[in-house]
């Protein structure tokens, strides 16, 4: 099986990149970060009209490309690698991927087209208090009222970019077991707070729903919940893999600058050796990175074990592709200025979104040996 990318998809990465490199320099994903809506809204707006980001792994029934999580995970690699921060992640995939795997035809045609067209945002709020993504509980409980509506009370933790976001889509525990239920921001007992995090490139919301009227998109979503925590795994590896390409690149490019002792300090075979082991466990990343997408834009049923697989790997790889960076590059790493610390921040961040490595090497070994995790 070749999980290289086609013509079409290579032509996107290079869109997307020259994109990037233009409106998302260093200062600039600083100045985004530091915005009060966490990421460039223009830049955004033309990610979406312009090469349509968001709209890649929609049905065109809901406004969308029609294509498939593979090209989803491209724009996610080029955004990793560019640091920049975006809605990508939070609406375009969670969110999306949840209201398509629903089957809530109407809701889908309500909410998906303005999505796709990068118009409104819509942040999945799922996770509990203590930083997981259950597929079987909730912090959160929903209450039948007359009128058929629901009343949601509880709080959700680590919902990205849920403090600027348009909708919100809520994981609820009720009688009969997980729901998903539409909710608006603005409604009465709908408290938001953006939570601080050790990425400033990721925007973390905690949403507190006190009574919030809701309205039911799904009942018994925790198959769903499984799959989709599958989906959000493979899709954080994306952004993994982005930042681990750039942190090799721009440690190779600051070894062959740096002179000491009369010669640049890559051509001392030390840091050779040191750097090639970078460069492994970059292509060891691409490879299960890129078979995880792979399965997740085909509903293939080896999904779980290749998600897991892929996201204990890359989310290994990038610490410590991180921390090498942060020793080949000396002193100038730890500098506010200089973009190493941005990666690091960004290794460590991730590795907990959606299953540390060693949660996800529990699970696939306790699959393997058909145990229950």
């Amino acid at each position: 099986m070749f999980f290289a990318p086609s013509d079409e998809q290579s032509e996107l990465a290079v869109t997307v990149r020259n994109l990037l490199e233009r409106r998302a320099d260093s200062a600039a994903v600083r100045r985004a970060a530091a915005s009060p809506t966490g990421y460039d809204p223009a830049l955004w707006r033309t990610l979406c009209e312009q090469i349509g980001a968001a709209a890649l792994a929609v049905p065109e029934e809901y406004g969308g490309a029609g294509f498939t999580l593979m090209e989803t995970h491209i724009v996610l690699e080029c955004l990793g690698y560019a640091l920049a921060p975006s809605p990508m992640l939070g609406s375009a995939v969670l969110a999306a991927q949840a209201l398509l795997r629903s089957g809530n035809a109407e809701v889908c045609a309500r909410l998906l087209p303005d999505l796709a067209a990068g118009s409104t945002t819509t942040a999945l709020a799922w996770a509990t208090a203590d930083g997981r993504w259950p597929t079987d509980r909730s912090d959160v409980r929903a209450y039948e009222e007359p009128d058929g509506r629901a009343a949601l009370t509880g709080t959700v933790h680590l919902v990205l970019d849920g403090a600027t976001a348009d909708t919100l889509v809520v994981v609820a525990e009720r009688s009969d077991g997980l729901c998903l239920y539409e909710v608006d921001p603005s409604a009465e007992g709908v408290l938001r707070a953006r939570t601080p995090g050790l990425d400033p490139t990721l925007r973390f919301a905690r949403v507190d729903l006190r009574s919030a009227r809701a309205s039911l998109i799904m009942a018994d979503a925790s198959e769903l919940l499984a799959s989709l925590h599958d989906v959000a795994a493979v899709a954080v590896t994306a952004l993994q893999l982005g930042t681990a390409r750039r942190a090799l690149d721009m440690t190779v490019r600051y070894a062959g600058e740096r002179v000491q002792f009369g010669r640049p300090i890559g051509s001392f075979q030390t840091l050779k050796h040191r750097m090639a082991d970078m460069h492994v466990a970059v292509e060891t990343s691409r490879t299960l990175s890129w078979a995880a997408a792979w399965s997740a834009a085909t509903g293939s049923p080896d999904l779980s074990s290749r998600a897991s697989t892929a996201k204990a790997w890359c989310s290994d790889a990038l610490s410590d592709v991180a921390s090498e960076t942060i020793q080949l590059h000396g002193g100038i790493a730890i500098t506010w200025e200089h973009d190493a610390h941005l990666v690091f921040k960004r290794a460590h961040a991730t590795a907990q979104l959606f299953g540390q490595p060693h949660e996800h090497r529990r699970r696939y070994f306790t699959e393997l040996a058909g145990t229950p995790a």
